[in-house]
């Protein structure tokens, strides 16, 4: 149906649509000059095709406006895959070029789908195969794709898909929605309600509404914890400090907001689970950026008191680690063994562990499982007193083929090793990236020389940091406010030890009126390259002098040199973000509050590559620095 607005653009659609599937309806118009091909069913296919004009060859230019029309029933919402995707992108943005702009805000008067010019659209595509979306899906039952292709010829192909109409009922929040909101709900275990189920973000698995906040409150059985494991986090793309993100899931040890933070989210996560201490939790969702992302699944479960017969250890160990430990064998299940130990921080927050017979020689086939399950914020944190085992004098470097200490921790929803040790020199200490972690121990050779090991562990919840004062507001958070101490140190996560994964840290620094802050970091080796983005899957440090970005600094990362950072007021702020990926032995430097009248002859803080030391005037500083050096060293 062609619109009789006055406003008639003056391209003409001259095009034929090579569909692999017939086709019914051409119907409503979008655009006063545009011709709409309807999808209204998939003829009892699982799925329905359809195509860029002339695909797989390249699409002719001038195309004003093509358009795909998808309609669900009324309880359906659609679902669009890429499958090909080659839209000719110019340099600077998708609407100079060609582009398929995506429209599903298709409420209001007339029939579904029918939008006119003055319909907003809600993402405009362009560029290859990376550059389109895994999948599109709307919020109602209808969803529209405008191609345009402007005067340029080239040889971009466009696309081929695939659509389907799916029971939008599958993804309803399991939990009752509190009167007079749009998307705060309750989670309570009482009378015959469910003790696990699922949540998802407005609209899921289309993309969520800005400008929404949403609370989701757990209430368990007194003794119970409430463990809620996100499938699916997708917010924005990029690695950003979640401080940064306008877009944002905070989760709080508690009933409300006051409660500690135990997780702050942002980014695309996928796996990441959380654990209450008590039997309340508070899930916190704020959406304020311009551009939502898709926002995210989990799943929730009311888990039963540590101490009953329902939370056995077998059964324990499979809620928290799931299927990944079945490929390890029965023995882990063997808990009872004293090789096969359990460490919950309701029984102990700190101890030891050995390994068999330790310290005389442990037995030849030794095969040892040490599973450690915190709760809240906690990280599993390993300190080695002593290591000594049997190594094959061939003198290989690795530790393949011999008796060896593996660490495990839970990435992604999955079991990946991070570390594996062996032979007689001692470990540093290493920490988890979450309340779980476990160690096989697979000792096959032995002799009558071997002690084995001797692990101090510890629950802990300042991430290994000594300095500063933590605030509950986040997860990993420190303030250094000159009027308690002027100068002092601070590291990253686990120092000395290498930092875990999945981690965020800031250290905030507050000076006087007439202070500034100057940190000398005396070792630094983070993961990555250059200039530390998300496209080489860098970890990073940065600074600003105030809580938002300061492009003056810039992010730093790989193994640096000595070197210096002074801020340009009486605050600083120091974030530290480490990825999934790999992992570094950190940094550790030294802060000193200063007169902002201080002067120092030094090269600019943007020569990273040289890092040599400030020469500073003031002999007193020279001195605090040196004596702060030799405490840091020794």
């Amino acid at each position: 149906m062609r619109s009789g607005n006055a406003m008639e653009l003056s391209a003409i659609l001259l095009v034929l649509l090579h569909l692999s599937m017939n086709v019914v309806d051409e119907g409503h118009a979008v655009n006063p000059s545009c011709e709409c091909i309807r999808f209204t069913s998939t003829y009892g296919k699982e799925r329905g095709t359809f195509s860029s004009p002339d695909y797989p060859r390249p699409y002719p230019p001038h195309l004003s406006c093509v358009l795909y029309t998808f309609i669900a029933a009324p309880h359906e919402i659609v679902e669009i895959i890429f499958t090909d995707f080659d839209i000719y992108k110019d340099p600077i943005d998708c609407a100079r070029g060609d582009y398929l702009k995506v429209y599903w805000e298709v409420q209001g008067p007339g029939p579904p789908g029918a939008v006119n010019e003055r319909s907003a659209w809600a993402r405009e595509l362009c560029g290859g195969r990376p550059d389109a979306p895994p999948a599109l899906y709307s919020p109602g039952q209808a969803l529209v794709l405008e191609f345009h292709s402007g005067p340029r010829r080239s040889n971009a192909t466009g696309f081929v898909g695939t659509y389907s109409f799916i029971d939008k009922r599958l993804f309803d929040t399991d939990g009752v929605r509190i009167p007079g909101t749009e998307c705060d709900y309750q989670f309570s275990r009482s009378g015959s309600r469910p003790q696990h189920g699922r949540l998802y973000s407005p609209r899921y698995p289309s993309i969520y509404p800005n400008n929404v906040r949403c609370t989701y409150h757990f209430h368990a059985r007194p003794k119970e914890r409430v463990k809620v494991v996100f499938e699916e986090i997708s917010l924005q793309k990029g690695d950003l400090s979640c401080l940064r993100r306008a877009d944002i899931i905070k989760v709080f040890d508690g009933r409300d907001s006051n409660a500690p933070a135990i997780a702050m989210l942002c980014n695309e996560l996928t796996g990441y689970e959380v654990l209450s201490t008590g039997p309340a939790l508070l899930l916190q969702f704020t959406a304020n950026s311009a551009t939502p992302g898709q926002g995210f699944a989990a799943t929730f479960h009311f888990q039963p008191p540590p101490d009953s017969t329902a939370a056995d250890s077998d059964r324990l160990l499979k809620l928290s680690f799931g299927k990944a430990f079945e490929s390890l064998g029965p023995e882990v299940s063997a808990t009872t063994s004293s090789c096969h130990q359990e460490f919950n921080s309701d029984t102990t927050k700190h101890g030891t562990l050995t390994s068999p017979h330790y310290p005389t020689p442990y037995p030849p086939n030794t095969h040892c499982h040490y599973e450690f399950f915190g709760r809240g914020k906690e990280r599993i944190r390993l300190i080695f007193l002593d290591f000594f085992l049997y190594k094959t004098a061939d003198g290989t470097l690795d530790c393949t083929n011999t008796d060896s200490l593996q660490a495990f921790i839970n990435v992604d929803g999955r079991l990946e090793k991070v570390q594996t040790f062996c032979g007689i020199d001692l470990p540093k200490p290493i920490m988890s990236n979450g309340p779980k972690l476990m160690l096989e121990f697979r000792g096959t050779q032995s002799s009558r020389y071997v002690r084995g090991f001797k692990i101090a562990y510890s629950f802990v919840e300042n991430f290994g940091i000594s300095s500063g004062r933590q605030l509950k507001e986040f997860p990993c958070a420190f303030v250094y406010n000159s009027t308690e101490n002027r100068n002092g140190t601070f590291a990253s996560p686990n120092s000395p030890g290498p930092y875990p994964r999945d981690t965020e840290c800031t250290y905030f620094f507050h000076g006087g009126e007439t202070e500034k802050v100057h940190l000398h970091f005396t070792n630094f080796d983070v993961e990555g390259v250059l200039p530390c983005e998300a496209v080489s899957a860098s970890d990073y440090v940065e600074f600003s002098n105030y809580m938002t970005e300061d492009n003056r600094y810039g992010r730093y990362c790989g193994q640096m040199k000595e070197f210096h950072v002074e801020s340009e007021r009486n605050f600083f702020k120091v974030t530290f973000r480490s990825n999934d990926r790999l992992d570094g032995a950190g940094f550790k430097a030294i802060y000193q509050f200063l007169e902002a009248t201080d002067e120092y002859q030094a090269p600019s803080v943007q020569d990273k590559a040289s890092c040599s030391l400030y020469k500073i005037s003031n002999l007193q500083n020279i001195l605090a620095i040196s004596l702060l050096q030799y405490l840091l060293y020794h």
